[in-house]
């Protein structure tokens, strides 16, 4: 029996020994040497990832449709929430992101645990550690990706303790809000800004418009040349009539009694009212230095003063409508799910990762095998 038992185990041996030699180099190249390799990886040196995940939303005041100034100075902070979210999409994965984040060397000493494996730990010298090599591997480690249907953004942390992908993660939203909250204070400052700088030049511009209006008034010596000439105008209408009266009176008395003492009287006082008329209807027209000659004048520098003081208005209210937008946050982060404590590990998919390794080897066999093939019929 025992002699049975070592002829069968020899046979056996002899018959495996065989059947490896069989085995062609080039598939053991190929094939079975990178699956060992993949199931050592896998099997034993690959590191758990954990991945903490959360969601946000970035909101906006919705406001009704304003026009004229206010509608560029509403539009400038309305210019759309989505550029605000791919603004923090942006920042969650920039360097000035990172740098805030590892400001305590909360990274560096999450993904520098000695108990990470060499190919996945920070600061070996397979991945370096330097801060654009920080930079680098991070860029696999947390991703801020928008879903434009759901508008909604998802931050994931790939960490290799629970604890540290929710405190990474928890650290990145606390950093947008941040971010959002600075977009919103500048926002605020540009728009009270931009209204303050416009009612300054409507205050300048008014101040030079009545300035002008009253130098010209000193320089011409009136004040409304149009109400003036109504007032010249009813008054050579009065001596107009004066003179008519007196006319017909003169007429009159040279008819009946030429010789009446008070006919040179009354021809004195109708030549007097003719002059006066003359002086009166003068100063209405009949010169630069009339009412008519300094209406043109007078009525562009009242426009001018006119719509100055108009604008002056507008840009005040303007600049109640900013302060009241102002005191209103108009964007802001709503989180619809807090950072996520994994309690099991999603990372790597290991059977996964030997099978795709083996069935990659196969198809680079069959690829070699199959151009070695062509190459061999084609020699003479």
């Amino acid at each position: 029996m025992v002699q049975n038992k070592e002829h069968f185990e020899e046979t056996s041996h002899q018959n495996l020994m065989g059947k490896v030699r069989q085995i062609k180099p080039i598939f053991a190249i190929f094939v079975i040497i990178p699956t060992i390799l993949a199931a050592i990886y896998f099997g034993f040196i690959a590191s758990d990832v954990y991945v903490s995940q959360s969601h946000f939303v970035v909101r906006t005041e919705k406001k009704e449709q304003a026009f004229g100034i206010d509608s560029l100075i509403t539009g400038a902070s309305r210019s759309g929430a989505s550029d605000e979210i791919y603004a923090v999409e942006e920042y969650m994965n920039s360097r000035d992101a990172l740098q805030n984040l590892n400001r305590d060397k909360l990274v560096t000493n999450a993904y520098s645990r000695p108990e990470i494996s060499f190919f996945n730990r920070f600061g070996s010298s397979f991945t370096g550690a330097s801060n654009e090599e920080l930079y680098r591997y991070m860029q696999s480690r947390v991703t801020a990706t928008y879903d434009g249907s759901k508008s909604v953004t998802t931050l994931r942390v790939r960490a290799y303790t629970p604890q540290d992908a929710q405190r990474i993660n928890e650290r990145l939203l606390q950093q947008g809000e941040a971010l959002v909250n600075k977009l919103n204070n500048r926002g605020r400052n540009d728009l009270i800004r931009y209204a303050e700088g416009e009612v300054e030049e409507a205050k300048e511009r008014a101040a030079r418009s009545a300035e002008a209006l009253s130098d010209f008034r000193n320089r011409g010596g009136v004040v409304d040349p149009e109400k003036q000439a109504s007032v010249q105008i009813q008054l050579v209408s009065k001596l107009q009539d004066e003179m008519i009266a007196a006319q017909t009176q003169l007429d009159e008395l040279r008819q009946f009694a030429a010789d009446n003492p008070q006919v040179p009287v009354l021809q004195q006082r109708v030549a007097s009212i003719r002059r006066q008329m003359g002086q009166e209807m003068g100063k209405i027209a009949g010169g630069q230095q009339s009412l008519a000659g300094k209406t043109p004048g007078y009525e562009r520098l009242s426009l001018q003063n006119e719509f100055a003081i108009k604008q002056l208005s507008v840009a005040l209210a303007s600049l109640e409508s900013a302060k009241n937008e102002a005191r209103r946050q108009q964007i802001y982060i709503e989180r619809i799910a807090q950072p996520s404590l994994p309690d099991n590990a999603a990372e790597p998919k290991r059977l996964k990762g030997i099978l795709s390794t083996f069935i990659l080897g196969l198809v680079l066999y069959g690829v070699f095998t199959l151009l070695f093939a062509g190459i061999k019929e084609h020699q003479p």
